[in-house]
């Protein structure tokens, strides 16, 4: 069982990269965000489940060992593969999934490629009690308008096909690193969202 790998990124796609261990490339699926910021040449650790089928032996690497346990616990769900599995982590972040399935709502599973009412319905059904609550947000903080403006950006990139999951880093990745003027401007921070994402992306992961 390869439970990890620690290598060199060779290449990257919208949903995989190759990473070069001990002279060995390993092709891994990850999910959009994982591709989205994984460079050629630097160093990258997955954390991985190795999927056997009788014709194949595939790859699932993530950046957070949490991550990992949830996908593990989405192959439980009836009518979820593990590529189904992957564009769910790909499309929401593990506390999202959480949060959804708490709250008993199918929607955000419904938004992702693959997966259809019925699955969506037992995703929420079959992980019941069995994810860690969503991290609750600190009492009483009140939502500043930076926050406003990295939600109105969100939600700008999501409308223009990335997932929510990627939309949310780069939003608040681009937040944090601008400029206190453009952290409260709408159109200068999706333009340096959208830089950041870079021209190749453009329209490119949907979720």
């Amino acid at each position: 069982m390869i439970s990890s790998l620690r290598g060199t990124v060779l290449s990257t796609g919208a949903d995989h990269v190759v990473v070069e261990v001990g002279g060995v490339g390993f092709f891994v699926f990850v999910p959009a965000d994982v591709a989205h910021t994984a460079r050629v040449g630097e160093q990258l650790r997955l954390h991985t489940s190795l999927i056997v089928r009788e014709d194949a032996l595939t790859l699932f690497g993530f950046a957070e060992s949490l991550e990992l346990e949830v996908f593990t616990q989405l192959l439980s769900v009836t009518g979820v593969g593990p590529k189904s599995a992957l564009g769910v982590l790909g499309h929401l972040t593990v506390d999202q999934i959480a949060g959804a399935v708490a709250d008993d709502d199918d929607a955000p599973f419904r938004r992702v490629s693959g997966i259809g009412p019925k699955t969506a319905k037992l995703i929420v059904v079959q992980l019941a009690g069995k994810l860690q609550p969503p991290a609750a947000a600190p009492a009483g903080r009140p939502a500043s308008a930076a926050d406003a403006v990295v939600a109105q950006v969100t939600a700008a990139l999501v409308g223009l096909g990335w997932s929510e999951k990627v939309a949310g880093e780069v939003a608040t990745e681009t937040a944090d690193g601008a400029s206190e003027s453009d952290r409260d401007s709408v159109p200068a921070l999706l333009r340096q969202a959208l830089a950041a994402l870079g021209p190749a992306k453009a329209g490119g992961p949907r979720g």
